[in-house]
């Protein structure tokens, strides 16, 4: 491991966590990148993934959490959906959560050894709602619940979504943090002039053979395929199908819709990624912060949750790099 240049000042960092998805597994690198130069993150602001990620870290078990998604394969992410006929959402977001309480228990954001902002969206009012009070978990839930994908949370007359929905990179609230030295924004909604992919953007590794536990991933992407076809076959025909239909009929209507039904999730939720890659470039326009680390929208699709660890070192990488340019001779241990 490099030795790291000690910051004698300048070490406190009030840190903006956008929303993003997938994406957002990269605040984890980022995080990992500044405590490697010794930084001190003394304030959090963050909104749907920033939220949890956030939330996570000044709960002290970001190490926990890193662990269990990048453990994650396909089939893992696919038993964390819970689907729902709700019309408020297709996905309740309920075994997700269980697995948040176990990991951090139902603490209180006050409590917290780092002050955290949450961002949600009241569709009532149609304004932000900051939670800097009350429980994380319910202000997770909140910030998460992307309007159509994830059942709303209903507080008193407040219908709350997404904090993405209107303030997908609240750098205001950390304005409020005056002892810091530096406010750093992460946002992993970036728009690029041209589709760059993870792949591309990560530096290039040592050719390895695969172990076996990645044969098995692989492996397990055919099992995942295949669960998802039954699991549409079975949503579908629970919306009742004529009896007289042939079973080669019924397989190739069921298989047709299916993958109508899925294009529309990704309509929604590319949809909602554009939106949010303009509302960012405007936040980023009226509070820009000291340092910007932007992750391109393009790397990932907002629902591969599979994909943490390459997510995490792009997140560290990305970090190195806007650090570097903003602090020459500051380097972060790649090497690790």
């Amino acid at each position: 491991m490099n030795e790291l240049t000690t910051l004698a000042e300048g070490s406190k960092v009030a840190l903006v966590l956008g929303s993003g998805g997938a994406r957002g597994y990269a605040h984890i690198g980022v995080i990992e990148a500044l405590e490697a130069r010794g930084f001190e993150i003394i304030s959090i602001a963050g909104c749907s993934m920033g939220a949890l990620i956030g939330g996570i870290y000044a709960a002290g078990k970001l190490d926990d959490y890193r662990e269990w998604v990048c453990n994650l394969d396909y089939l893992d992410v696919l038993k964390l959906v819970d689907v729902t006929w709700s019309p408020l959402g297709a996905m309740r977001a309920n075994k997700v959560m269980s697995k948040l309480e176990a990991l951090i228990g139902d603490v209180a954001i006050e409590s917290l050894p780092i002050p955290v902002t949450t961002v949600a969206t009241d569709l009532v009012r149609q304004r932000e709602v900051w939670f800097q009070s009350g429980s994380l978990l319910r202000a997770i839930r909140a910030s998460i619940a992307v309007p159509g994908v994830i059942t709303p949370v209903t507080l008193g007359e407040q219908v709350l979504v997404d904090g993405g929905l209107l303030n997908p990179l609240p750098i205001m609230p950390t304005v409020a943090a005056h002892e810091a030295d530096l406010v750093i924004a992460v946002n992993v909604t970036a728009h690029s002039p041209q589709p760059v992919t993870l792949e591309e953007l990560l530096p290039a590794e040592p050719v390895r053979q695969m172990t076996s536990a990645e044969h098995e991933r692989s492996e397990s992407l055919g099992s995942w395929m295949r669960e998802v076809r039954e699991t549409t076959r079975r949503l579908w025909q629970g919306l009742g199908k004529g009896e007289e239909a042939s079973e080669d009929d019924a397989d190739e209507t069921v298989e047709s819709r299916g993958k109508r039904e899925w294009g529309k999730l990704d309509m929604i939720l590319e949809s909602f990624d554009i939106t949010q890659a303009a509302l960012a470039k405007y936040k980023i326009a009226g509070y820009p912060p000291d340092v910007l680390i932007e992750i391109p929208k393009t790397v990932c699709s907002t629902y591969e949750f599979h994909r943490a660890e390459a997510l995490i070192r792009l997140g560290r990488h990305m970090a190195d790099e806007a650090l570097e340019r903003r602090m020459p001779g500051i380097a972060s241990d790649a090497t690790e």
